[in-house]
Formats: C-alpha cells, structure tokens, sequence
C-alpha cells in the first residue's frame, strides 16, 4: 500500500504530511496529545505565546520521554541481573 497524505493540526497551523497507513493513527495521537498538552499548559500558566507553549510541550516531552527510556533501561538491567540468578541457579542444580 502507498503512502497517505494527511493532515495535522498542531496548535493553530495544520502540517500536511505524507505517512504509510500504519503509521498514521500513531501521528493522529501524537498530533491530539500535543494539542492537549498546548491546551494543558496554556490554561495552567495563562501563556498565549505560541513558541513558549511549543518550547514548553517540547521540554515537557523530552524529560517524559528521558524518564521512560530510563525506566526501561532499569527494567532490562533487574530482568537480565534476576534472569543471570536464575541461570546460575540451574547451572549449579545441574553440576550437583
């Protein structure tokens, strides 16, 4: 299947884009999250400036995006340190 062209709306500016259909409601997501979080923000802190709210979404997402790729890293340390355990449990179950 081809590409599709879609459209999203970002604050108050669409970005036309074209996207392979499996993509595209990830995108969609991406697009409504970001406007909530513009919406978020706005009313939070009462700032009209489009380029700090964006600044600020784009900070926001970043250190969401840190915390999760360092949750994760810690996850697949525990799992491998606990998997390794395990192993070496067996190891030792199997040479007695």
């Amino acid at each position: 299947m081809g590409e599709l062209s879609i459209k999203i709306k970002i604050g108050d500016r669409e970005y036309p884009m074209r996207v392979n259909p499996s993509e595209e409601e990830r995108l969609r997501l991406a697009g409504r999250i970001l406007n909530e979080k513009l919406k978020s923000f706005r009313d939070s802190f009462g700032i009209d400036d489009k380029q700090d709210l964006l600044a600020m979404v784009a900070f926001d997402c970043m250190a969401e995006k840190i915390k999760s790729e360092t949750e994760i890293h810690d996850l697949e340390s525990s799992f491998f340190a606990k998997l390794s355990s395990i192993q070496t449990q067996i190891d030792s179950a199997l040479s007695d």
